[in-house]
């Protein structure tokens, strides 16, 4: 499904209409906001795929709340090319942030569906510790969005540093992994 939305995200591009730079310059703002998109599908593509190691089991909570993930995810295309196309606009930066922020919140939410089907002494519990990348991704987010209306480029920085936070995946899980 990830690999989907990646593919729908790249046949957005469009095609320069000209052999120079100049129509380069043009397709800027989109070609970072997909990079941005981009960058943010592998990073859920590749944390999705190391919490799913953790489970020993699947439960329905869990498909629903995946599908619930994925219901996100599949807006981030949509999002990625109005905020692309309309770079220095408010409510198309805004409402990318709002994408990305329930996108986090149904992570957690399949987080917790996973905890709870497999119990509190849970591989994946025991492996997020603090989660302070997972506490202060919210955060940023609801930055991005409010300042959004006041400076886009703060706000697409800001959602951009939650990017490079989450870059490189979770390396307890990943190394649980490579212990089994």
């Amino acid at each position: 499904m990830l690999a989907i939305l990646i593919t729908i995200m790249v046949l957005e591009l469009k095609v320069p209409h000209g052999a120079d730079w100049e129509a380069l310059r043009h397709l800027f703002p989109v070609l970072c906001a997909y990079v941005l998109s981009f960058v943010y599908i592998g990073i859920y593509w590749n944390n999705h795929h190391h919490m799913l190691h953790t489970c020993d089991r699947v439960t329905g909570g869990m498909l629903w709340a995946n599908l619930h993930l994925l219901f996100w995810l599949s807006l981030v295309p949509v999002g990625t090319d109005w905020m692309g196309e309309n770079h220095a606009a408010p409510l198309p930066t805004a409402v990318y942030g709002g994408i990305l922020l329930a996108a986090g919140v149904a992570y957690v939410l399949l987080q917790n569906a996973i905890i709870r089907s497999q119990g509190e002494r849970s591989q994946l519990r025991s492996l997020l510790g603090k989660d302070l990348k997972g506490k202060i991704s919210p955060v940023f987010y609801l930055l991005g969005i409010g300042t959004a209306f006041v400076d886009t480029a703060i706000s697409q920085a800001l959602y951009a540093i939650v990017a490079a936070i989450w870059l490189i995946p979770d390396r307890r899980i990943e190394g649980k992994i490579a212990e089994s």
